[in-house]
């Protein structure tokens, strides 16, 4: 099923056709998605009245992230629902920033889950799939079960927002070009380094998978728009739509069970974001901290997190 967010002008989209199986770790059936802005990727796998376990990734990754969850939860009889962004994976990229703002990212989100009339989920959320993906749950409780929170974010930031020199970088004009577009940096360095503990753990093949999406300078405007979009502080079009999803979040979920799993060693988000906005918004959370996982936590410590998500969605 299909439909269309808004009658948007068409943008030239770019499709990278090749083997997409990367080895037989990504052996699931391409599903399409028209969501008006762009022709979008998913995968929705297990059986069909399994419950719905919806993982949502950030940047610059795509659904291949969750491939050992998506494995993992089918196993159990659970169905898993992993779509790639526009900009990312197997969908569109079209070169045209407006049309990666978060906001617009989250109607592309709601629309795409509400074709498939999910009913009792859950949904798996982890850097900006948080505010992307949690602005489906909160426009729609009754949907939801339980939501399973890795590190990211969905709140006003408190104050003005330290950024490391990378971002800062990535957020200047012509140089952000240069080394996002140009040099592949937000994937050849911190994906594939300083966003994990241990990145030996990417070889050859899971790093070309990682690569195939953005071949090009025009494909790889959304891996550079998602910097660009980081709220600076408390005010601000983006500050505005997360605390917007917050408060939803907060009126229509708050009593449903919720699982963090949080890398004590991010380089984005630190304990801190945990403790001060997550702990304070779901004291009763069941939570797993894990001390020697980075930023790409599904890559770092899957094997941790995996078993304690099965068991929260068994509970």
């Amino acid at each position: 099923m299909t439909t269309s967010i808004k009658n948007q002008p068409k943008t030239q989209a770019i499709r990278t056709n090749r083997d997409w199986t990367f080895g037989g770790t990504w052996p699931y059936k391409p599903r399409w998605f028209n969501s008006g802005d762009g022709r979008m990727h998913y995968i929705d796998e297990g059986p069909r009245d399994g419950r719905p376990i919806v993982m949502v990734h950030g940047n610059p990754t795509w659904g291949y992230l969750y491939r050992r969850f998506i494995e993992a939860v089918t196993r159990q009889g659970y169905r898993a629902i992993v779509f790639d962004h526009l900009g990312f994976g197997r969908s569109d990229k079209p070169d045209d920033p407006k049309l990666y703002r978060i906001s617009r990212h989250g109607d592309r989100c709601e629309a795409l889950l509400e074709s498939l009339e999910l009913q009792d989920a859950t949904i798996l959320v982890q850097d900006w799939g948080g505010p992307i993906g949690l602005s489906w749950a909160a426009r729609h409780p009754e949907r939801v079960r339980s939501l399973a929170v890795l590190n990211t974010f969905v709140h006003r930031p408190p104050g003005k927002v330290a950024m490391p020199l990378p971002l800062r970088l990535f957020r200047t004009p012509i140089i952000g070009e240069v080394m996002v577009k140009g040099l592949h940096a937000f994937v050849k360095i911190f994906l594939f380094k300083g966003g994990l503990v241990y990145p030996k753990r990417l070889g050859a093949r899971e790093k070309a998978a990682y690569l195939a999406p953005h071949p090009t300078w025009a494909s790889r405007t959304s891996i550079l728009m998602f910097p660009r979009e980081i709220p600076s502080g408390p005010r601000g079009r983006v500050s505005d739509f997360v605390a917007d999803v917050h408060d939803q979040l907060m009126a229509g979920l708050s009593h449903k069970p919720v699982f963090i799993a949080w890398p004590m060693k991010d380089i984005a988000f630190g304990p801190e974001i945990l403790d001060n906005l997550w702990l304070q918004d779901f004291p009763n959370a069941e939570v797993l901290p894990i001390e020697d996982a980075g930023h790409y936590i599904q890559e770092d410590a899957h094997e941790k997190v995996i078993p304690r998500l099965l068991k929260f969605l068994e509970n």
